[in-house]
Protein backbone atom coordinates (compact mmCIF):
# COMPACT_ATOMS: atom_id res chain seq x y z
CA UNK A 1 0.00 0.00 0.00
CA UNK A 2 2.79 2.32 1.08
CA UNK A 3 4.31 1.66 -2.39
CA UNK A 4 1.43 2.29 -4.44
CA UNK A 5 1.27 5.54 -2.55
CA UNK A 6 4.68 6.53 -3.52
CA UNK A 7 4.22 5.83 -7.00
CA UNK A 8 0.87 7.29 -7.18
CA UNK A 9 2.15 10.51 -6.20
CA UNK A 10 5.53 10.47 -8.16
CA UNK A 11 3.80 9.99 -10.89
CA UNK A 12 1.37 12.92 -10.30
CA UNK A 13 4.46 14.97 -9.52
CA UNK A 14 6.12 14.21 -13.24
CA UNK A 15 2.38 14.91 -14.90
CA UNK A 16 2.42 18.28 -13.19
CA UNK A 17 6.04 18.92 -14.36
CA UNK A 18 5.64 18.41 -17.47
CA UNK A 19 2.42 20.04 -17.58
CA UNK A 20 3.85 23.46 -15.79
CA UNK A 21 7.00 23.65 -17.73
CA UNK A 22 4.99 23.59 -21.50
CA UNK A 23 7.11 20.09 -21.58
CA UNK A 24 5.25 19.38 -24.82
CA UNK A 25 7.31 18.34 -27.91
CA UNK A 26 11.52 18.00 -27.12
CA UNK A 27 14.24 15.71 -28.56
CA UNK A 28 13.96 13.34 -26.65
CA UNK A 29 10.19 12.86 -26.63
CA UNK A 30 8.98 13.68 -29.83
CA UNK A 31 4.81 13.42 -28.49
CA UNK A 32 3.62 15.68 -25.72
CA UNK A 33 4.93 14.46 -22.79
CA UNK A 34 2.38 14.92 -20.14
CA UNK A 35 0.21 12.06 -22.04
CA UNK A 36 2.77 9.55 -21.20
CA UNK A 37 2.11 10.20 -17.21
CA UNK A 38 -1.17 10.57 -17.19
CA UNK A 39 -1.76 7.24 -18.52
CA UNK A 40 -0.28 6.02 -15.83
CA UNK A 41 -2.17 7.88 -13.28
CA UNK A 42 -5.23 6.06 -15.11
CA UNK A 43 -3.90 2.74 -12.98
CA UNK A 44 -4.45 4.73 -9.97
CA UNK A 45 -7.79 5.59 -10.70
CA UNK A 46 -10.40 5.18 -7.08
CA UNK A 47 -13.33 7.52 -6.87
CA UNK A 48 -13.44 9.09 -10.28
CA UNK A 49 -16.35 11.33 -11.27
CA UNK A 50 -18.49 8.41 -13.19
CA UNK A 51 -19.71 10.85 -15.89
CA UNK A 52 -17.33 12.33 -18.10
CA UNK A 53 -17.85 16.18 -17.34
CA UNK A 54 -16.39 17.90 -19.98
CA UNK A 55 -17.57 17.16 -23.38
CA UNK A 56 -18.80 20.49 -24.15
CA UNK A 57 -15.43 22.49 -23.03
CA UNK A 58 -13.56 19.44 -25.47
CA UNK A 59 -15.94 20.19 -28.24
CA UNK A 60 -15.50 24.12 -28.53
CA UNK A 61 -11.58 23.69 -27.68
CA UNK A 62 -11.36 20.93 -31.07
CA UNK A 63 -13.05 23.62 -32.95
CA UNK A 64 -10.85 26.84 -31.67
CA UNK A 65 -8.00 24.87 -32.11
CA UNK A 66 -8.62 23.42 -34.97
CA UNK A 67 -9.92 26.77 -37.04
CA UNK A 68 -6.82 28.74 -34.87
CA UNK A 69 -3.85 26.51 -35.42
CA UNK A 70 -4.79 24.89 -39.12
CA UNK A 71 -7.01 26.58 -40.71
CA UNK A 72 -5.66 30.01 -39.45
CA UNK A 73 -2.02 29.37 -39.02
CA UNK A 74 -1.45 26.13 -40.57
CA UNK A 75 0.35 24.41 -37.88
CA UNK A 76 -0.54 20.68 -37.51
CA UNK A 77 2.20 20.38 -34.98
CA UNK A 78 1.28 22.69 -32.96
CA UNK A 79 -2.65 21.55 -33.23
CA UNK A 80 -1.65 18.48 -32.27
CA UNK A 81 0.10 18.77 -29.14
CA UNK A 82 -2.04 21.36 -27.79
CA UNK A 83 -4.76 19.02 -28.41
CA UNK A 84 -3.43 16.36 -26.90
CA UNK A 85 -2.22 18.28 -23.79
CA UNK A 86 -5.81 19.27 -23.22
CA UNK A 87 -7.81 16.37 -23.78
CA UNK A 88 -5.04 14.79 -21.05
CA UNK A 89 -5.81 17.42 -18.63
CA UNK A 90 -9.08 16.92 -18.86
CA UNK A 91 -8.97 13.18 -18.37
CA UNK A 92 -6.39 13.67 -15.24
CA UNK A 93 -9.52 15.87 -13.41
CA UNK A 94 -12.33 13.88 -14.42
CA UNK A 95 -10.89 10.60 -13.69
CA UNK A 96 -8.01 10.53 -11.83
CA UNK A 97 -8.57 13.87 -9.31
CA UNK A 98 -12.15 12.51 -9.61
CA UNK A 99 -14.25 13.48 -6.61
CA UNK A 100 -11.23 13.43 -4.45
CA UNK A 101 -10.97 16.87 -2.36
CA UNK A 102 -7.59 15.17 -1.10
CA UNK A 103 -5.79 14.56 -4.93
CA UNK A 104 -7.33 18.19 -5.91
CA UNK A 105 -5.67 19.54 -3.41
CA UNK A 106 -2.63 17.93 -2.68
CA UNK A 107 -2.37 18.61 -7.12
CA UNK A 108 -2.88 22.10 -6.39
CA UNK A 109 0.11 22.09 -3.87
CA UNK A 110 2.06 20.57 -6.17
CA UNK A 111 1.88 22.70 -9.15
CA UNK A 112 2.37 25.99 -7.42
CA UNK A 113 5.60 24.51 -5.72
CA UNK A 114 6.50 23.74 -9.10
CA UNK A 115 6.52 27.33 -9.86
CA UNK A 116 7.49 28.23 -7.01
CA UNK A 117 11.09 26.38 -7.48
CA UNK A 118 11.11 27.88 -10.84
CA UNK A 119 11.24 31.21 -9.15
CA UNK A 120 14.28 29.96 -7.62
CA UNK A 121 15.87 29.02 -10.30
CA UNK A 122 15.12 32.30 -11.63
CA UNK A 123 16.58 34.23 -8.50
CA UNK A 124 19.60 32.07 -8.98
CA UNK A 125 20.24 32.62 -12.66
CA UNK A 126 20.63 36.20 -12.07
CA UNK A 127 23.68 35.43 -10.04
CA UNK A 128 24.93 31.91 -11.42
CA UNK A 129 23.98 31.84 -15.11
CA UNK A 130 26.98 29.57 -16.25
CA UNK A 131 25.81 26.86 -13.94
CA UNK A 132 22.14 27.56 -13.77
CA UNK A 133 21.52 27.56 -17.40
CA UNK A 134 22.69 24.16 -18.15
CA UNK A 135 20.36 22.98 -15.34
CA UNK A 136 17.69 24.72 -17.17
CA UNK A 137 18.15 22.99 -20.20
CA UNK A 138 18.37 19.42 -18.33
CA UNK A 139 15.21 20.29 -16.53
CA UNK A 140 13.55 21.16 -19.45
CA UNK A 141 15.14 19.04 -22.21
CA UNK A 142 16.37 21.57 -24.62
CA UNK A 143 17.94 24.41 -25.34
CA UNK A 144 16.96 27.47 -23.28
CA UNK A 145 17.23 30.87 -25.53
CA UNK A 146 17.01 33.50 -22.92
CA UNK A 147 18.42 34.05 -19.45
CA UNK A 148 18.17 35.11 -16.79
CA UNK A 149 14.99 32.78 -16.23
CA UNK A 150 13.08 29.57 -14.65
CA UNK A 151 12.40 26.63 -15.64
CA UNK A 152 11.45 27.91 -18.97
CA UNK A 153 12.96 28.04 -22.07
CA UNK A 154 12.29 31.89 -23.01
CA UNK A 155 11.19 34.94 -21.11
CA UNK A 156 7.76 35.39 -22.20
CA UNK A 157 6.93 31.39 -21.54
CA UNK A 158 8.43 32.25 -17.65
CA UNK A 159 6.11 35.54 -17.59
CA UNK A 160 2.93 33.00 -17.34
CA UNK A 161 4.50 31.39 -14.32
CA UNK A 162 5.25 34.43 -12.63
CA UNK A 163 1.87 35.88 -12.98
CA UNK A 164 0.25 32.52 -11.81
CA UNK A 165 2.80 32.14 -8.51
CA UNK A 166 2.44 35.67 -7.49
CA UNK A 167 -1.17 36.04 -7.88
CA UNK A 168 -1.92 32.58 -6.13
CA UNK A 169 0.18 33.08 -3.23
CA UNK A 170 -0.83 36.71 -1.77
CA UNK A 171 -4.79 35.97 -2.02
CA UNK A 172 -4.00 32.63 -0.58
CA UNK A 173 -2.25 34.20 1.65
CA UNK A 174 -5.52 36.47 2.44
CA UNK A 175 -8.36 34.49 2.28
CA UNK A 176 -6.49 31.95 4.57
CA UNK A 177 -6.09 34.83 7.43
CA UNK A 178 -2.72 34.82 7.68
CA UNK A 179 -1.11 36.94 10.36
CA UNK A 180 -0.05 40.45 8.79
CA UNK A 181 3.61 39.80 8.81
CA UNK A 182 3.24 36.75 6.83
CA UNK A 183 0.94 38.75 4.10
CA UNK A 184 3.98 41.36 4.07
CA UNK A 185 6.46 38.51 3.63
CA UNK A 186 4.95 36.77 1.18
CA UNK A 187 3.94 40.24 -0.71
CA UNK A 188 7.54 40.73 -0.80
CA UNK A 189 8.48 38.16 -1.69
CA UNK A 190 6.23 38.45 -5.13
CA UNK A 191 7.74 41.98 -5.86
CA UNK A 192 10.74 40.30 -5.87
CA UNK A 193 9.85 37.62 -8.47
CA UNK A 194 8.23 40.09 -10.72
CA UNK A 195 10.90 42.53 -10.34
CA UNK A 196 13.88 40.05 -11.57
CA UNK A 197 11.33 38.01 -14.03
CA UNK A 198 11.37 40.92 -16.12
CA UNK A 199 7.68 40.77 -17.41
CA UNK A 200 5.81 43.94 -17.46
CA UNK A 201 2.87 42.29 -18.64
CA UNK A 202 2.91 39.73 -15.52
CA UNK A 203 3.48 43.11 -13.27
CA UNK A 204 0.28 44.39 -15.09
CA UNK A 205 -1.31 41.44 -14.60
CA UNK A 206 -0.54 40.71 -11.19
CA UNK A 207 -1.56 44.53 -9.69
CA UNK A 208 -4.69 44.45 -11.86
CA UNK A 209 -5.98 40.87 -10.27
CA UNK A 210 -4.41 41.71 -6.61
CA UNK A 211 -6.74 45.40 -6.96
CA UNK A 212 -9.90 43.40 -8.06
CA UNK A 213 -9.74 41.15 -5.40
CA UNK A 214 -8.88 43.42 -2.22
CA UNK A 215 -11.72 45.32 -3.15
CA UNK A 216 -14.18 42.31 -3.77
CA UNK A 217 -12.38 41.15 -0.48
CA UNK A 218 -12.01 44.17 1.73
CA UNK A 219 -14.64 46.71 0.03
CA UNK A 220 -13.96 50.19 1.11
CA UNK A 221 -10.90 49.30 3.42
CA UNK A 222 -9.20 48.07 -0.18
CA UNK A 223 -8.72 51.73 -0.85
CA UNK A 224 -5.77 51.85 2.54
CA UNK A 225 -4.51 48.47 1.57
CA UNK A 226 -3.85 49.95 -1.74
CA UNK A 227 -2.15 52.49 -0.49
CA UNK A 228 -0.09 50.26 1.77
CA UNK A 229 1.11 48.04 -0.83
CA UNK A 230 2.26 50.86 -2.88
CA UNK A 231 4.43 52.67 0.07
CA UNK A 232 5.37 48.85 0.66
CA UNK A 233 6.55 48.34 -2.51
CA UNK A 234 8.02 51.58 -3.16
CA UNK A 235 10.16 51.33 -0.32
CA UNK A 236 11.02 47.59 -0.71
CA UNK A 237 12.80 49.38 -4.43
CA UNK A 238 14.52 52.27 -2.80
CA UNK A 239 15.74 50.37 0.57
CA UNK A 240 15.96 46.84 -0.07
CA UNK A 241 15.70 45.92 -4.02
CA UNK A 242 17.63 48.56 -5.67
CA UNK A 243 21.04 48.22 -4.08
CA UNK A 244 20.84 44.41 -2.98
CA UNK A 245 19.50 43.00 -6.35
CA UNK A 246 20.37 42.40 -9.78
CA UNK A 247 20.78 45.97 -10.97
CA UNK A 248 21.43 45.13 -15.03
CA UNK A 249 18.18 42.58 -15.26
CA UNK A 250 15.51 43.66 -13.55
CA UNK A 251 12.09 44.51 -14.88
CA UNK A 252 12.50 48.81 -14.85
CA UNK A 253 16.01 48.32 -16.93
CA UNK A 254 14.29 45.54 -19.77
CA UNK A 255 11.31 48.80 -19.79
CA UNK A 256 14.16 51.19 -20.63
CA UNK A 257 16.14 49.22 -23.07
CA UNK A 258 16.03 50.03 -26.88
CA UNK A 259 14.03 46.80 -27.45
CA UNK A 260 11.07 47.89 -25.08
CA UNK A 261 10.11 50.35 -28.17
CA UNK A 262 10.70 48.05 -30.72
CA UNK A 263 8.50 45.79 -29.21
CA UNK A 264 5.71 48.54 -27.77
CA UNK A 265 2.31 46.10 -27.98
CA UNK A 266 0.57 49.46 -28.40
CA UNK A 267 1.87 49.81 -31.43
CA UNK A 268 1.64 46.04 -32.42
CA UNK A 269 -1.86 46.23 -31.78
CA UNK A 270 -3.00 49.28 -34.01
CA UNK A 271 -1.15 47.54 -36.69
CA UNK A 272 -2.91 44.68 -36.34
CA UNK A 273 -6.21 46.72 -36.17
CA UNK A 274 -5.58 47.73 -39.66
CA UNK A 275 -5.24 44.39 -40.84
CA UNK A 276 -8.39 43.49 -38.64
CA UNK A 277 -10.04 46.27 -40.92
CA UNK A 278 -9.08 45.16 -44.00
CA UNK A 279 -10.55 42.05 -43.29
CA UNK A 280 -13.39 42.20 -40.98
CA UNK A 281 -15.08 38.48 -41.13
CA UNK A 282 -11.67 37.01 -40.60
CA UNK A 283 -8.63 35.91 -42.51
CA UNK A 284 -9.77 32.34 -42.75
CA UNK A 285 -13.09 33.47 -44.54
CA UNK A 286 -10.59 35.48 -47.14
CA UNK A 287 -8.81 32.14 -47.34
CA UNK A 288 -5.72 34.55 -46.42
CA UNK A 289 -2.49 33.35 -43.66
CA UNK A 290 -1.21 35.78 -41.18
CA UNK A 291 2.03 36.08 -43.29
CA UNK A 292 0.13 37.40 -46.64
CA UNK A 293 -1.26 39.90 -44.80
CA UNK A 294 1.74 41.45 -43.21
CA UNK A 295 3.74 42.40 -45.52
CA UNK A 296 2.98 45.98 -45.79
CA UNK A 297 3.29 46.52 -42.03
CA UNK A 298 6.68 46.88 -40.69
CA UNK A 299 6.24 46.29 -37.70
CA UNK A 300 5.09 42.59 -38.40
CA UNK A 301 8.20 41.93 -41.12
CA UNK A 302 9.59 38.98 -38.84
CA UNK A 303 6.83 37.07 -38.90
CA UNK A 304 6.14 38.69 -35.11
CA UNK A 305 2.38 38.96 -34.17
CA UNK A 306 0.49 41.44 -32.16
CA UNK A 307 1.48 39.76 -29.16
CA UNK A 308 -2.26 39.65 -28.00
CA UNK A 309 -3.46 36.49 -28.20
CA UNK A 310 -7.76 37.62 -28.46
CA UNK A 311 -7.24 39.91 -30.88
CA UNK A 312 -4.73 37.39 -33.01
CA UNK A 313 -7.57 34.70 -32.39
CA UNK A 314 -10.73 37.52 -33.58
CA UNK A 315 -8.14 38.35 -36.50
CA UNK A 316 -8.13 35.37 -37.95
CA UNK A 317 -11.52 33.74 -36.95
CA UNK A 318 -13.51 37.25 -37.42
CA UNK A 319 -15.89 38.65 -34.35
CA UNK A 320 -18.66 35.61 -35.14
CA UNK A 321 -16.54 32.76 -34.76
CA UNK A 322 -13.97 33.86 -32.33
CA UNK A 323 -16.41 35.64 -29.86
CA UNK A 324 -18.67 33.38 -30.06
CA UNK A 325 -15.89 30.37 -29.25
CA UNK A 326 -14.42 32.91 -26.42
CA UNK A 327 -17.73 33.06 -25.06
CA UNK A 328 -18.07 29.13 -24.95
CA UNK A 329 -15.10 28.81 -23.68
CA UNK A 330 -14.94 31.52 -20.42
CA UNK A 331 -18.82 31.20 -19.67
CA UNK A 332 -18.79 28.95 -16.96
CA UNK A 333 -15.63 30.00 -15.24
CA UNK A 334 -17.50 33.99 -15.60
CA UNK A 335 -20.57 32.53 -14.59
CA UNK A 336 -18.33 30.03 -11.41
CA UNK A 337 -16.58 33.84 -10.74
CA UNK A 338 -20.15 35.56 -9.77
CA UNK A 339 -21.23 32.52 -7.75
CA UNK A 340 -17.69 32.57 -5.54
CA UNK A 341 -17.20 36.28 -5.20
CA UNK A 342 -21.07 36.13 -3.07
CA UNK A 343 -18.71 33.70 -0.62
CA UNK A 344 -15.55 34.93 -0.88
CA UNK A 345 -14.98 35.89 2.70
CA UNK A 346 -16.09 32.11 3.79
CA UNK A 347 -12.71 30.23 4.30
CA UNK A 348 -13.50 26.86 3.57
CA UNK A 349 -12.75 28.31 -0.44
CA UNK A 350 -9.98 30.38 0.11
CA UNK A 351 -7.59 28.13 -1.70
CA UNK A 352 -10.52 28.23 -4.52
CA UNK A 353 -10.73 32.01 -4.55
CA UNK A 354 -6.52 32.09 -5.06
CA UNK A 355 -6.86 29.63 -7.49
CA UNK A 356 -10.17 31.92 -9.96
CA UNK A 357 -7.74 35.19 -9.21
CA UNK A 358 -4.47 33.22 -10.54
CA UNK A 359 -6.49 32.03 -13.48
CA UNK A 360 -7.76 35.85 -14.07
CA UNK A 361 -4.08 37.08 -13.90
CA UNK A 362 -2.88 34.76 -16.43
CA UNK A 363 -5.70 35.40 -18.92
CA UNK A 364 -4.76 38.83 -18.70
CA UNK A 365 -1.16 38.19 -19.25
CA UNK A 366 -2.31 36.96 -22.46
CA UNK A 367 -3.21 40.50 -23.82
CA UNK A 368 0.66 41.13 -24.21
CA UNK A 369 1.64 37.61 -25.42
CA UNK A 370 0.96 34.66 -28.17
CA UNK A 371 0.23 32.23 -25.84
CA UNK A 372 -3.01 31.31 -23.99
CA UNK A 373 -5.64 29.04 -23.31
CA UNK A 374 -5.98 27.72 -26.77
CA UNK A 375 -1.90 27.10 -27.22
CA UNK A 376 -1.78 26.18 -23.40
CA UNK A 377 1.20 28.09 -22.94
CA UNK A 378 1.93 28.42 -19.25
CA UNK A 379 0.18 26.47 -16.53
CA UNK A 380 -3.22 28.24 -18.28
CA UNK A 381 -4.82 24.87 -18.79
CA UNK A 382 -4.32 23.41 -15.57
CA UNK A 383 -5.94 26.51 -13.81
CA UNK A 384 -9.05 26.47 -16.45
CA UNK A 385 -9.60 22.50 -15.15
CA UNK A 386 -9.01 23.27 -11.36
CA UNK A 387 -11.35 26.20 -12.06
CA UNK A 388 -14.01 24.17 -13.48
CA UNK A 389 -13.41 20.64 -11.27
CA UNK A 390 -14.01 22.60 -7.82
CA UNK A 391 -17.80 22.62 -9.14
CA UNK A 392 -17.86 19.12 -9.65
CA UNK A 393 -16.91 17.79 -6.24
CA UNK A 394 -18.89 20.32 -4.54
CA UNK A 395 -21.53 18.31 -6.84
CA UNK A 396 -19.98 14.99 -6.16
CA UNK A 397 -19.92 15.66 -2.49
CA UNK A 398 -16.57 15.21 -2.25
CA UNK A 399 -15.15 13.04 1.37
CA UNK A 400 -12.52 14.32 3.03
CA UNK A 401 -11.20 10.84 4.06
CA UNK A 402 -10.45 9.84 0.27
CA UNK A 403 -6.83 8.25 0.18
CA UNK A 404 -4.08 9.51 -2.56
CA UNK A 405 -4.31 5.82 -4.13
Amino acid sequence: MLLKKCLCFGVMLFYLYTLAFCIFMTDTLRIPAPIIFCLLLLFFVQKPILRFSYYNELVIFIIGVFLYQVVGLDDYRGFFATLITIIVCSLYFNYFIGSSKLRYYTSVFLFFSLLIFSMLIMVLDHNLQATIDPIRSTLLGEQVKQSPSGVAVAQFTFGYQVAAVTTFIFIAACTCKQYLIIRIIVLSACIICIYLGMNRSALISFGTAVTLFLFIYYRYKAILLVAATVIICFGLYNYVIKDNLDTKNNILSKNQAKEANDYNRANMAAENLKIYADYPFGLIFYGKTWDEVTYRNPLFTFGLSSHNSYLMFITLLGPFVGLGLLAGIYYKPIRLFWQTIKNVQYKGIAIYVALFFSFLAISLNALSHNGWLMSVDGPTIFLYFAVLHHDKLIENQPQDQLSMA
